[in-house]
């Protein structure tokens, strides 16, 4: 299912769940203006307008939906972008009549964090041309009517529609003009983008890029700044959050986009192309789709404009070399070189494939990571490097690796018998499975991080043609790699390192500390995923997690008994994967807004129950009502049903309006939790020590038993 399907069945769900809680969008209601029925949603208000004031037989009408849009407020254009849903008119017309597609006005980019999707605010006139049927008899009256659909958004989104419609009398003499609604009609015609008649257009595609050739025809004026032109690609064809290249050329302008290669074939790009980023310079294009450029540009390609492909594996390599001694991946430099000391020594074939092992590690690694990247951006995903650190379960898991890493390069207990290689515990003769998973948890660490000329060779690699950005990531992967296989093929090298000794004890203890931080990065970023009451399980998780490998290394020694070793095995496997499960357990979210004053009038106006809760994060109480409350199927249940609103009075720092809140309530410390009841001014004060069944009953909810 491509990204438009999934999104037209989002809006469709929400309009469902919308209605089944009574939040459909009001119901149109229509008013008698002259001759104009018009309707309104929450958000927009839409009107069917006309440039005359009654039709005349075999003259088309033109006529305007108009959809004046809230500040802040938005609706969207025939390709909405990444998310949302096109704005739609389905017509209603007398036997004989018909509509002409719509005329949309130039879109604006509407950027939501790291996405693009496009539409109008303030004020959309949408224009559609009506033509009679020949035997349009003189004197009667034609009402049109349409259903106007949309998806109006701001910090939410909500599903709007509006039945309009406008009655007209028919004439036998030439049409009036309407001289209110004429002079906006012609000015929206006038807006509408032109034709490009200054430039021959072409366009072709090259691997998962799309590219506009813009060539000045002879005798045409020179165009302004074009540095910030964009193309609104009408059906869909590229990623609206992936940025636009302008190339200058010796014979004109090559904009290079980004593909969404999941999109059906097509034979022309049809779309509106503003020139330098302005409304007011919008162009109508829709050149044929070919799979070469034209003569004017057949010698530009991606290799030439961003300085040929040779600079990039460059880039990549060396960005890769630099990338050992990030944060990230330094950790793993400290242990591999305390791998090479240990090896002093050794048969240099020995050698040779221990940095050999480690280099397809990285290389095999890099590869599955390119390879499930490339395919994800084939569906359309919009993903770049270090994506899979946007899902919190991957960032938990990694947190946990790398605690149970530091930990026991700490002392707190040991994996195996060697006290460096992560993974030798893997092969225990030979070691070889340890090297290439060093070089597999050198990628997966390497992901968080950028280096000094990293950045450039990503950038040109998620825009090359896929074979020559695989050749990037590979370039990268050698970079990362080659301090090892250097010291690994010459071993002369290696031997200037310092000898054996007690200080590779007290090095490979010094080098937890990075991972320690590196830990607290994980934490920062997943503290930015999950909510604040789940970031504290998992902090309590890790926590116990952290115990279990003390008890492991505590008892599980190889001077204790089998027997002790194997219970010590068990307790702490007994405390580790009940608590990591509870780490990894998804639990609903609820939606809470920030308290103020204000939100709880405009709830009570909508009729809603309120659930204010103040909270604070150093408040223990607040934090065990939480878990037992909002953690119960029933209390989300009845949350739900009852279409309670849920605001969060956040006292952690001092608010001054927070503290004034509680003093009315004649209240000075959390937690304390108040209940508005629709149709009661005073709120319902609930007990500092929450259950359950206290919160349904507040609620008037049936509290049975918990099965």
């Amino acid at each position: 299912m491509n990204r438009r399907n999934l999104s037209t069945l989002g809006a469709g769900l929400a309009t469902l769940v919308l209605a089944w809680l009574g939040l459909a969008v009001p119901s149109a209601q229509a008013a008698a203006l002259g001759g104009i029925n018009f309707a309104s949603s929450t958000h927009t208000q839409a009107d069917l307008i006309a440039e005359s004031t009654a039709i005349a037989p075999a003259h088309p009408l033109w006529v305007a939906v108009r959809m004046k849009i809230d500040p802040t407020w938005h609706i969207y254009w025939i390709n909405y972008g990444d998310t949302g849903d096109a704005t739609k008119i389905a017509w209603e017309l007398p036997p004989g009549w018909s509509a002409g597609p719509i005329l949309w006005p130039t879109p604006k980019r509407l950027p939501v964090g790291h996405l693009m999707n496009y539409g109008y605010e303030n004020l959309a006139l949408l224009l559609v041309q009506l033509t009679p049927p020949a035997n349009l008899p003189v004197g009667s009256n034609v009402t049109f009517k349409a259903k106007v659909s949309w998806l109006e958004c701001a910090d939410v989104c909500v599903p709007g529609s509006a039945d309009v419609s406008l009655t007209l009398p028919v004439s036998t003499r030439e049409p009036t003009a309407d001289t209110q609604n004429k002079p906006i009609i012609d000015a929206a015609r006038a807006a509408l983008p032109q034709p490009a008649d200054s430039f021959n257009v072409s366009a072709w595609r090259q691997g998962d890029q799309l590219f506009l050739g813009l060539e000045l025809k002879p005798g045409a004026p020179t165009p302004p700044n074009l540095s910030d032109s964009y193309f609104f690609s009408e059906d869909s064809q590229t990623q609206p959050s992936a940025p636009q290249v302008l190339h200058q050329t010796k014979n004109g302008w090559v904009l290079e986009m980004a593909r969404i290669t999941s999109a059906p074939a097509a034979t022309t790009l049809p779309g509106i192309l503003t020139l330098g980023g302005s409304d007011t310079s919008a162009l109508a294009i829709n050149p044929p789709l070919t799979a070469s450029p034209p003569t004017a540009f057949a010698d530009f390609s991606t290799g030439n404009a961003s300085g040929g492909l040779l600079t990039i594996l460059l880039l990549g390599f060396f960005g890769g070399l630099i990338l050992n001694v990030m944060p990230c991946v330094f950790p793993v430099l400290g242990i591999k070189v305390l791998g090479f000391v240990k090896q002093a020594g050794a048969e240099r074939r020995h050698v040779i494939m221990h940095g050999l092992t480690f280099t397809v590690g990285v290389l095999v690694s890099m590869w599955t990571l390119v390879g499930v990247l490339q395919s994800l951006r084939a569906t359309g995903a919009q993903l770049g490097w270090g994506f899979q650190l946007q899902e919190p379960a991957f960032v938990l898991g990694l947190a946990i690796f790398f605690l149970l890493f530091a930990l026991s390069l700490s002392g707190v207990f040991e994996v195996g018998g060697s006290l460096i290689g992560v993974g030798s515990n893997l092969t225990a003769r030979t070691g070889l499975g340890g090297s290439f998973f060093q070089g597999v948890l050198a990628v997966v660490v390497a992901t968080p991080c950028t280096a000094p000329l990293l950045a450039p060779a990503l950038g040109a690699a998620f825009t090359l043609p896929p074979l020559q950005g695989f050749l990037t990531f590979t370039a990268i992967a050698l970079g990362l790699a080659s301090p090892y296989l250097v010291l690994s093929l010459f071993p002369g090298l290696a031997q200037r390192l310092p000898r054996p000794g007690a200080w590779m004890e007290t090095f490979k203890q010094f080098m937890a500390f990075p991972l320690y931080a590196t830990v607290g990065f994980l934490l920062y970023t997943l503290a930015g995923q999950v909510s604040a009451e789940r970031f504290l399980n998992i902090l309590f998780a890790l926590v116990a997690i952290a115990m279990a490998a003390w008890v492991y290394g505590r008892r599980a020694t190889p001077a204790a008994s089998p027997k002790g070793r194997r219970w010590a095995i068990l307790v702490a496997l007994l405390i580790f994967l009940p608590t990591a499960a509870w780490a990894f357990w998804p639990t609903e979210e609820l939606n809470w807004e920030p308290w103020s004053a204000d939100r709880v009038a405009e709830l009570q106006k909508e009729g809603r129950p309120i659930y204010v809760d103040f909270t604070a994060r150093w408040c223990a109480t607040c934090q065990l009502n939480k878990e037992i409350v909002f953690h119960s199927s029933r209390v989300l249940a009845a949350i739900d049903t009852r279409h309670v609103a849920l605001l969060r009075a956040d006292w952690t720092a001092r608010d001054p309006a927070i503290t004034a809140e509680l003093a009315r309530f004649g209240r000075s410390a959390v937690p304390f939790d108040l209940l508005y009841l629709p149709g009661n001014t005073t709120p319902v004060e609930l007990p500092s020590v929450l259950t359950p069944d206290i919160v349904l009953s507040a609620l008037g909810a049936p509290a049975p038993a918990a099965p």
